[in-house]
C-alpha cells in the first residue's frame, strides 16, 4: 500500500488513570496524557533496521483541536462519546513536554460508570490519538531513521485502547511511509554497491 497524506494515523503513548472518589462526589473523573513530544518511539524494523518517530513540541501550534473527543477504541464496536471539547467536559493542556487531558464522565450514563471502573481496576490503562499530518508537516532522517512530526493538522479524538495503536492496523499509515523510504534506502544502497564494483573493475 502506497503512502498516502492527509491520512488519519493513531498512536498511543503513556498510560491515564481514574481520580479517586468520594462518596458525596458526583464526578468521575479520569486523566492521562496522550501525546508526549521528542520521545522517539520505534514503531517498525525493516532487516535489523529500526525505524523511529517523535513529534516536535511545536507539533500543535497550529493544529485544529476546536472539537475532540473521548471515546473507546477509537469508536470501533463502540460509538459512545465520553467526553468532548465542544462542551467543556474534556480539557486539555498543552505543556513543554507534553499534552495532558481530563475528562468528566457521567455519573448518570452507565457507560461512563462502565468505563469509570474499568479504568480504576486497571483493565484499561492505555491512551491513543487520532491525527491527520499537515502538508509537509513531517520530515525523515535517513541517517538516524527518523520521522519527525513538526505540524498536526488535525485532532479527532483521544481513546482509551484496550491494546495500543502501536499494535494494531492503526498505523498502516505510517508503515507505508518507513516501508516506502526503507525502499528508497535499499536502491540508494544497491547504486552505491554498484558505483563501487565499477570503480574496482576500473582499476583492475
Amino acid at each position: 500500500m502506497p503512502f498516502l497524506p492527509n491520512a488519519r494515523e493513531y498512536r498511543a503513548f503513556t498510560s491515564f488513570r481514574a481520580l479517586e472518589r468520594s462518596e458525596n462526589d458526583e464526578l468521575m473523573v479520569v486523566t492521562g496524557t496522550p501525546i508526549v513530544f521528542n520521545a522517539e518511539t520505534v514503531l517498525f524494523e525493516f532487516d535489523g533496521v529500526q525505524y523511529k518517530e517523535k513529534i516536535d513540541p511545536a507539533a500543535l501550534k497550529e493544529c485544529d483541536m476546536s472539537d475532540f473527543i473521548l471515546n473507546r477504541n477509537h469508536g470501533q464496536n463502540d460509538s459512545t462519546v465520553f467526553a468532548r471539547t465542544k462542551n467543556k467536559s474534556l480539557e486539555y493542556d498543552v505543556l513543554d513536554s507534553q499534552m495532558d487531558i481530563k475528562a468528566y464522565l457521567d455519573v448518570e450514563d452507565q457507560r461512563h460508570v462502565n468505563l469509570y471502573r474499568d479504568i480504576k481496576k486497571g483493565l484499561i490503562d492505555k491512551m491513543s490519538f487520532a491525527f491527520i499530518v499537515a502538508d509537509d508537516g513531517d520530515d525523515y532522517d535517513p541517517d538516524t531513521h527518523t520521522r519527525t512530526i513538526r505540524s498536526i493538522r488535525k485532532l479527532y479524538d483521544v481513546s482509551c485502547v484496550d491494546f495500543p495503536a502501536y499494535d494494531q492496523t492503526g498505523l498502516t499509515v505510517a508503515r507505508s511511509f518507513f516501508s516506502e523510504e526503507h525502499e528508497k534506502e535499499f536502491k540508494a544502497l544497491e547504486e552505491r554497491v554498484l558505483r563501487q564494483k565499477l570503480i574496482l573493475k576500473t582499476f583492475l
